[in-house]
């Protein structure tokens, strides 16, 4: 990542939640972590060290208010200055708690990007409140960094949102359960420095040395 005086959004999925790991869309409904999750946010908050590095400055950190944000944050060794209600995730209405291959047994084809979720969110009401996050960054970032806390369909959108495109967009995104990704900027102009990165992506060891194949 290229050296600037200006500071970047470290984006910051929850770690694993029951729900998540069978597919079931989350949102207001508050979990904890499982164990897998609550090491991967150890293993994040590491990654988001190295990523910075040690001597960095104290960055910003905002999170969603729901649990599995909130523990993740902890346990990553972050200190939130803000809990934010405009980071919570892309709320389902009726389809939470469901699979997508539930949901598409009433409704073929069916994605949160393209249909609606009765009783839930729309895609630009999403859009509209990670826009004022994404406001109210430009005030920090001059500073300092940002890391934000919170979560997978919300994150997807918040990338779209900064690079200029519509909420809908957020399908080319992966963003998996506490992976880290980074939004920067190209002289003035916003980028994605690094996506999806998983938490443990500094601490798998080197697979073995392979020699290409003679010709």
């Amino acid at each position: 990542m290229s050296a600037s005086p200006t500071g970047r959004i470290y984006v910051l999925r929850h770690g694993e939640t029951e729900w998540s790991r069978a597919g079931r869309h989350t949102s207001r409904t508050d979990l904890p972590l499982t164990d897998a999750g609550r090491e991967a946010a150890r293993s994040a908050g590491r990654l988001l060290m190295t990523l910075r590095g040690e001597d960095a400055p104290r960055p910003a950190v905002w999170t969603s208010p729901r649990r599995r944000a909130t523990e993740t944050a902890r346990l990553a060794g972050l200190e939130p200055d803000a809990v934010r209600e405009d980071l919570v995730e892309w709320d389902y209405g009726a389809y939470e708690g469901r699979t997508t291959p539930e949901i598409r047994e009433d409704e073929p084809g069916w994605t949160v990007w393209t249909h609606p979720s009765p009783g839930g969110e729309t895609a630009p009401e999403v859009a509209a409140r990670l826009d004022q996050v994404l406001v109210d960054a430009e005030r920090v970032l001059p500073e300092r960094d940002l890391v934000l806390v919170g979560h997978g369909h919300a994150g997807r959108v918040l990338v779209a949102r900064y690079l200029g495109l519509d909420a809908p967009a957020g399908v080319g995104f992966a963003f998996d359960a506490a992976s880290v990704t980074v939004l920067g900027h190209e002289r003035g102009e916003p980028r994605i420095d690094l996506l999806n990165a998983p938490a443990g992506l500094l601490e798998a060891p080197p697979p073995p040395a392979e020699r290409w194949p003679d010709r």
